[in-house]
Formats: C-alpha cells, sequence, structure tokens
C-alpha cells in the first residue's frame, strides 16, 4: 500500500505527477467541500505536501490526526505554523539550497534592471523614442555603491558574491550577529541609513511582518533603492507605493508582493519600479531540484530513515 498524502495546492508539474505516482495523493485544492474532504481521509493520511502560500495551520493538522510530517516546496516555511508542528510531534521539511544560486542571480538583476532601468530603456527603443525623442536618460551605476543586506543567509551571501563581482561594497542586518567579513548594522535603520541599495532576504513571517516600513525608507532615502526578493509581507507595501510616488527613495525592484499575485495597479505607472512575478526560483533546472528533494524527504520518512533538510 502506498502512502496517503494531502496535496494543499496546485504547484510544479512535474513534481505533482512524481508526488501521484509515489503516493497515494489527494488533492485538496480540488476540494468542493474542503471539511467533508479532510474527514473523509483523515484516519489514513500520513503526509502533507505544502505548496505555495495555502496556509498548513493547527487546524489542518489536528483534522489529520496520523498526521507524522509536512513536506513543504520551497525554502520559506511561513506558511506552515511550526510551533503548532512541533507541539504535535510532526515534522517540518523544506528545501533550501537547491534554489540559492538561482534566486541570487534573480536579486542582482533586479538590482541591475531597478537602477540601469534596463525595462524602462527597452521599452523607450520599442516604443520608437529613441529616433524620435533621442537616447534614454542617463541612470545609475552599481560598483562603487553599498548593498545593505537585511538577512545574510544561504541566499544573501550568495546575492553579496555576485555585488561584489560587480564593484559593490556589502555591509547587512541579521537577529543575530555572525562570523562574517562584512560590517554589521545593528537593526534595519542604521542598515538603510548606512546603504545604497537595501536588499531585502529575511524570512517571511509574523516576525518581519512589514519590518520594511516608512522609519526605514526614510533612512534609505531619496537616492536610496530598495530590492525585495524574499516575502512581500515585510514590507510595508502602501508605505512603499507611496514612497516611490513622491519620489521619497529613488527606486523598487520587488519580486514579491503582499497579495500575489494580486498586485496594485498603481505600481504599474511608476517608473522607477521594476516588477517581476515572483520568479525568484523559478527555472526548470531549480524547480525540479526543489521537488525532487520535497519528494525525498517523504520518501526517506516512509523508509524509516532520516529526513535531508528537517526545520522542526
Amino acid at each position: 500500500m502506498k502512502p496517503e498524502i494531502v496535496i494543499t495546492a496546485r504547484g510544479h508539474a512535474g513534481t505533482l505527477a512524481t508526488l501521484q505516482a509515489d503516493f497515494t495523493a489527494h488533492l485538496l485544492y480540488e476540494a468542493a467541500d474542503r471539511d467533508a474532504f479532510l474527514r473523509e481521509r483523515a484516519p489514513r493520511v500520513r503526509a502533507v505536501a505544502a505548496f505555495g502560500p495555502t496556509p498548513v495551520d493547527g487546524k489542518l493538522m489536528d483534522a489529520l490526526p496520523k498526521l507524522e510530517i509536512i513536506s513543504n516546496f520551497g525554502v520559506g516555511v511561513d506558511s506552515i505554523d511550526l510551533a503548532a508542528a512541533k507541539q504535535r510531534g510532526i515534522l517540518v521539511t523544506n528545501t533550501p539550497e537547491v534554489l540559492d544560486e538561482c534566486v541570487a542571480d534573480t536579486a542582482i538583476a533586479l538590482v541591475l534592471n531597478t537602477l540601469k532601468k534596463l525595462p524602462q530603456s527597452e521599452a523607450h527603443l520599442r516604443s520608437g523614442y529613441w529616433a524620435t525623442r533621442g537616447p534614454y536618460p542617463l541612470t545609475a551605476t552599481l560598483g562603487g555603491k553599498t548593498m545593505g543586506i537585511l538577512g545574510l543567509g544561504r541566499i544573501g551571501e550568495a546575492i553579496a558574491k555576485r555585488a561584489l563581482a560587480c564593484g559593490m561594497r556589502i555591509r547587512y542586518h541579521n537577529r543575530n550577529r555572525k562570523s562574517s567579513p562584512f560590517p554589521y548594522d545593528p537593526d534595519p535603520v542604521t542598515l538603510a541609513k548606512n546603504s545604497d541599495v537595501l536588499m531585502v532576504v529575511t524570512p517571511g513571517g509574523a516576525e518581519t511582518n512589514r519590518l520594511v516600513g516608512a522609519k526605514v525608507l526614510d533612512a534609505l532615502g531619496p537616492e536610496g533603492y530598495l530590492v525585495n526578493i524574499a516575502r512581500g509581507s515585510v514590507v510595508d507595501e502602501p508605505v512603499l507605493l507611496r514612497y516611490l510616488q513622491e519620489k521619497r527613495i529613488a527606486g523598487a525592484g520587488l519580486d514579491v508582493f503582499a497579495d500575489e499575485p494580486n498586485v496594485p495597479a498603481e505600481f504599474f505607472a511608476l517608473d522607477n519600479a521594476v516588477l517581476f512575478p515572483h520568479v525568484g526560483s523559478a527555472t526548470v533546472e531549480t524547480r525540479k531540484a526543489m521537488g525532487d528533494l520535497q519528494i525525498e524527504n517523504l520518501r526517506r520518512h516512509f523508509a524509516g530513515q532520516p529526513v535531508l533538510t528537517r526545520v522542526v
């Protein structure tokens, strides 16, 4: 008998296909009556394969009393109630490391596009303005500027490596200072004050909700840039929108938003913002690697072996 699992949301197609081949998979996202769906399967379900922002909270865990493991597709686990899982003795795994380099590529691409306004200059060309209005206005260079990294974990360090190659200087802030060659700032406001580009790489969740608000943006100032590849919840989005509209910061590069995929239309009118549709890890190779790790954690658990990437 194949172990029975619940899949919370539609995710990477190849991963979903393998999950459904290897396990008896129940698709929660297709259920017309979620409560009835869970009651019917509760005595048999031993695992949850979690995708995206769909919450995996204590209520869901209690609806599945045989639940042993929650295997998450992605490194961020802010949609999972870790305290509730720990209290109930449920393992939680994620997919770190396999996406670090890919997300760092996206982050540095956002920096380049935001400071050099590459999408806007391409639009200038495509609109015929190069011939009729002349060259696109001068933009900003990366070399010599300071990137402040808010959250110097594995992804943050991969971003720092790329920024150094572009001639940038690095400083950082974490909740806890770490052994690092880069200067440390004691709080996000100080980091922003000392930075030309503030790179947000923190986890999501209650502890970082709207961490980057008016005080941080004021410290960043009218010549500073914000880049967010973490979670939309980390930035106070209405405040950021107002600061961009009023030119109180120089620009922003955003791969994440507070209510994805619903992005406030006011962002689309801004010429000082570059917007990506949450594509930080969105390559064929990286998404396959993430799915492989999610599945391997489940396989190892059901085989009685230690999982590879345990969170709690």
